[in-house]
């Protein structure tokens, strides 16, 4: 397996690895799109999430990784049956982070019928896909933008329900499907369907830095993990370990901290302001703004929490306004600083 370039020696792009935290401490806040120039880092900085999350609890043997504090519901039905046998033991297992490939077939993404099992034993048996293998976890696609219109609806209605559904040459299968997307991709090779790009909980630009210090930096650090990876991972291993202490420990205090109804006026004010179609963008915003304040050891959302996460929140969410032509980032923050001050 390849080593993962350090979470932490990834630099400049503060925006990016902010938002991959806070995804990975609140999953309900519904995953991160990176849009950005070739060549800053968008996969490794994805690729390093595997190596940075923290252990997960799973129902051992079972091929969706279920949760054994989850209710029936939340399981599959072979965790159902051996939980009612008194049958189930635990182990713990990485958090999976999952390739989707763009050329992926639709039964390589949702699972299909073993076609092994079919025909030597004559069984019909399920062979699961990369949506069971993301349960829990991180489903990421590279060139988000490119990936076939018919894989993106099967993608939308597994997002929408957190269970994947298979209905194949008389097999019919049921799974908890439940993960958080991350995308990366080029906004020059094309537009996201708005009904995908709707589903990302937070939106990132990326460019590439422009000052000379940090492009030298950049390529020295490149450099030196090419020529002995495992060295520099080693080197960088107490750094990640911090950022990693940080992300457990926020996850444990999330439900702690307090949403007052100020910081409730002023996420919906801040929306409003922007015309943000529905309430996913306040719903968005406070719940990026509670994870940022328990990765910071805060106990309360307060207005520098909702400014910081407002670009990633809503950037995705604006109307093109013909009057306008300012871009959306410029847009968001003209209104944070009309709301909140300079």
């Amino acid at each position: 397996m390849p080593v993962a370039f350090p979470f932490s020696a990834i630099v400049a792009q503060e925006e990016m690895k902010l938002a991959i935290l806070i995804a990975a401490t609140d999953q309900s806040i519904g995953g991160v799109l990176v849009f950005g120039d070739r060549g800053t880092g968008k996969s490794t900085a994805i690729r390093a999430l595997a190596a940075l999350l923290p252990s997960m609890r799973v129902i051992d043997k079972c091929t969706y990784n279920c949760d054994p504090d989850a209710n029936d519901a939340g399981v599959c039905e072979s965790c159902r049956s051996r939980r009612a046998k008194d049958n189930i033991k635990v182990r713990k297992a990485p958090v999976p982070v999952v390739d989707l490939p763009l050329g992926a077939t639709e039964d390589r993404v949702i699972g299909a019928l073993d076609l092994e099992s079919a025909l030597t034993r004559g069984e019909k048996a399920f062979e699961p896909g990369l949506l069971a293998r993301a349960h829990r976890g991180f489903l990421y696609i590279d060139e988000v933008n490119l990936l076939e219109d018919h894989l993106v609806d099967s993608l939308l209605d597994v997002a929408a329900s957190g269970e994947n559904v298979v209905e194949r040459e008389g097999l019919s299968v049921r799974h908890p499907a439940r993960f958080v997307l991350v995308g990366s991709g080029n906004p020059e090779e094309g537009e996201l369907r708005p009904q995908l790009l709707d589903r990302f909980g937070l939106s990132v630009e990326v460019k590439t830095p422009q000052d000379l210090k940090t492009r030298v930096q950049v390529v020295r650090l490149r450099d030196e993990f090419e020529k002995d990876p495992d060295a520099f991972v080693a080197k960088w291993k107490r750094k990640d370990g911090k950022v990693r202490n940080q992300l457990v420990k926020a996850k444990e205090r999330l439900e702690q901290v307090e949403v007052p109804d100020a910081a409730l006026e002023r996420a919906a004010e801040l929306c409003m302001k922007l015309g943000t179609d529905g309430l996913r963008g306040e719903l968005t915003l406070i719940r990026a703004a509670r994870a940022l304040a328990a990765l910071d050891g805060d106990e309360a959302v307060g207005d520098e929490h909702l400014r910081r996460v407002a670009p990633p929140a809503l950037r995705h969410r604006l109307r093109r306004n013909v009057l306008d032509d300012a871009g959306s980032t410029t847009r968001v923050e003209r209104a944070i600083e009309e709301l909140f001050g300079a």
